[in-house]
């Protein structure tokens, strides 16, 4: 309960360490398009450190273009093509294949639209993103159905859904100082050549801001298609005790 409550405090930590933080030596990128989703019950606006930092790279970036996010509404994928057309229409005709990313809720969003098969993604990066769990894993969830309306919970084939990763390039950033969500639904059962899971220190709610997150993700952005390579400090760390996840990043 303690870092639940601490949330807001660390998270304006995290903002102030970016403001005092130096971004120069990051590297620019290719310009290729980047959506990134919010959150549960955020906008463009919590999202605008990482969107800002993501064009300072020279990305076309751009946030979901939906306001509010609220939660699907009705059949899952019914509401998911129509968000995967609204975005293609807002990414225009002749834009490359985008990087998505997102942020808690947003992962979802990000890591679903990358599985359809009419639609060429990147890669995808999801943030505090409880993918491989129950909602009675997140303090998100009571909110969610309050929000949306809906019954919090999860059918057996739905969970099994949300935790498969989609087969392209897909990495999971992560905190077990998360008071949101927990750390270990942030998690793949199983990683693979394209699916990594990177524990950084932070909150959830400083996420979008974090330095790290923001490092990691130029990191990620980097990456060629068809050449991707797994985060390098991760792969020079040990594991943990179940060999499957890099234990920090290191800025």
């Amino acid at each position: 309960m303690h870092l639940l409550l601490s949330e807001p405090l660390r998270a304006a930590g995290e903002y102030l360490s970016l403001m005092l933080s130096s971004r120069s030596r990051v590297t620019p990128g290719d310009g290729h398009p980047v959506v990134i989703f919010p959150g549960l019950a955020s906008d463009a606006r919590a999202i605008g450190p990482l969107l800002s930092h993501c064009q300072s790279l020279g990305y076309a970036a751009m946030d979901w273009g939906q306001g509010w996010n609220l939660g699907p509404r009705g059949n899952l994928d019914d509401w998911l093509k129509q968000l995967a057309s609204q975005v293609r229409s807002q990414l225009g005709k002749g834009a490359g294949a985008p990087s998505l990313i997102g942020w808690s809720l947003g992962g979802l969003y990000a890591r679903e639209l990358a599985k359809r098969r009419d639609w060429p993604i990147r890669q995808v990066i999801s943030i505090g993103t409880p993918f491989n769990g129950a909602p009675e894993q997140t303090h998100a969830g009571r909110l969610y159905g309050l929000l949306s309306g809906q019954p919090v919970s999860m059918s057996t084939e739905l969970a099994l859904r949300l935790r498969t990763p989609p087969s392209v390039p897909t990495t999971s950033i992560y905190s077990r100082a998360d008071g949101i969500v927990a750390w270990q639904a942030c998690r793949h059962e199983k990683e693979s050549a394209l699916v990594q899971d990177v524990e950084v220190q932070g909150s959830h709610l400083g996420m979008g801001w974090n330095p790290q997150v923001l490092d990691l993700v130029a990191d990620r952005l980097l990456q060629s298609p068809g050449d991707w390579k797994r985060h390098q400090a991760c792969n020079a760390r040990p594991t943990d005790q179940s060999g499957r996840a890099c234990r920090s990043f290191q800025v």
